[in-house]
């Protein structure tokens, strides 16, 4: 038997709870893993304030750590006893332009772990094996947890930004992302400043090494006057009013980078945006040579998450908090 808690969302928009849930076997292509912490992500939040979902009720949970138990029919990526790490992406159709290029994230038809099918915060999870990552022994669960969507999709914004040694990037928004983000950058020879509009998360990017950490009503005056202009500006928060300050903080030519996830739309000035040939993309999770680095980085010591860890009890609660913007640094479910 596998039924044990899991962090559940009883109906789209409803109430997130934990509550009885039985993995199961697993199918062709999937692995059941015995987990042993998962983080916390805004995109859980957001998930959770859906009108509609394609599963309900859904166990939550993409940043999982797990050990294999047990293995489906065709599975060669992983074997029974591999610890491996579970992200939000599940599989991709393997047929479409972008599973054929290289860019399967950005699969129309993929699966996704705690959307489309079921989590990882749950004690046991059944889970698509083509896209687990296998972590390292030297790093311990709650350390490697947030790398599997707050660190690799850090990881891949800053490569999509194409920042390089010397150059000043902007990261708007310092929570699970932004906090590794500046890690990465620094790993990286950048310049970091940070934008939020909370002190207690200006004062803790400042201890990361952030040269400059401002308020967004002072971020283009500060940032301009002691830069010239960052070379890309990240957003990695979901709020929209965010994306016009980070605009305004870059230099000629430069790129803003949107990684954070909001229905709300932005104004942008068409003609700024021409005449200062600026660059506006989005940034989706990562590659898996980007997953690949960010564990390999955190098992040399070079960059790790700060993490706190948690009770599965607190999983609700914790969700609203960062639904608030309260958490600092990356929450993660041990169990």
């Amino acid at each position: 038997m596998n039924r044990a808690n899991a962090v559940c969302l009883a109906a789209p928009r409803g109430a997130v709870e934990v509550r009885p849930f039985e993995a199961g076997e697993p199918g062709g292509g999937e692995v059941r893993v015995r987990m042993e912490a998962c983080g916390i992500c805004h995109s859980d939040v957001m998930i959770a304030g859906l009108e509609k979902l394609p599963l309900s009720p859904l166990v939550l949970g993409h940043e999982g750590i797990g050990i294999v138990e047990a293995a489906g029919e065709g599975v060669t990526e992983v074997s029974v006893g591999d610890r491996v790490g579970i992200t939000y992406f599940g599989a991709g159709c393997g047929q479409c332009a972008a599973c054929g290029s290289g860019h399967a994230r950005y699969c129309a038809k993929q699966s996704n772990h705690g959307y489309t099918r079921h989590g990882a915060l749950s004690a046991h999870a059944v889970v698509a094996a083509q896209n687990l990552i296998r972590v390292p022994a030297a790093l311990s669960p709650g350390e490697a947890a947030p790398l599997c969507c707050a660190g690799w999709t850090a990881m891949g914004a800053l490569r999509e930004a194409g920042i390089e040694r010397g150059q000043w990037v902007a990261i708007v928004g310092f929570g699970g992302l932004g906090h590794l983000a500046c890690g990465y950058a620094k790993e990286m020879g950048a310049r970091v400043a940070v934008i939020d509009s909370s002190a207690e998360k200006l004062e803790f990017a400042r201890s990361l090494g952030a040269e400059i950490a401002v308020l967004p009503d002072t971020a283009r005056k500060t940032i301009v006057k002691e830069t010239g202009g960052v070379q890309a500006a990240i957003v990695f928060t979901a709020a929209a009013a965010a994306a016009p300050v980070a605009l305004s903080t870059v230099q000629r030519r430069g790129s803003l980078v949107l990684v954070g996830l909001t229905a709300d739309a932005f104004p942008v000035s068409m003609t700024e945006v021409v005449l200062k040939g600026l660059r506006i993309q989005g940034s989706y999770l990562g590659t898996r040579q980007d997953l690949e680095r960010v564990f390999e980085m955190a098992a040399a010591g070079r960059v790790k998450a700060h993490v706190s860890m948690h009770g599965i009890g607190e999983a609700p609660e914790l969700i609203g908090r960062l639904g608030r913007g309260e958490m600092r640094g990356r929450a993660v479910v041990g169990f």
